[in-house]
């Protein structure tokens, strides 16, 4: 897959397990903290990508 392909879908699914998560846990958290929340696992998907490969 093209590298922009895989960074969409990262983003789709952090935003929407980010507000699944928020909603889910924190309800009455703000739309600053949901955004923070869907930006730390994006980049957590790319740290453990980043690791998997660096074991190999």
């Amino acid at each position: 897959m093209n590298p922009t392909h895989i960074l969409i879908l990262r983003a789709i699914l952090g935003v929407v397990f980010g507000v699944v998560l928020t909603r889910l846990f924190y309800p009455n958290a703000s739309v600053v903290f949901m955004i923070g929340l869907c930006a730390v696992l994006v980049a957590l998907s790319y740290l453990t990508e980043y690791l998997r490969r660096k074991k190999k």
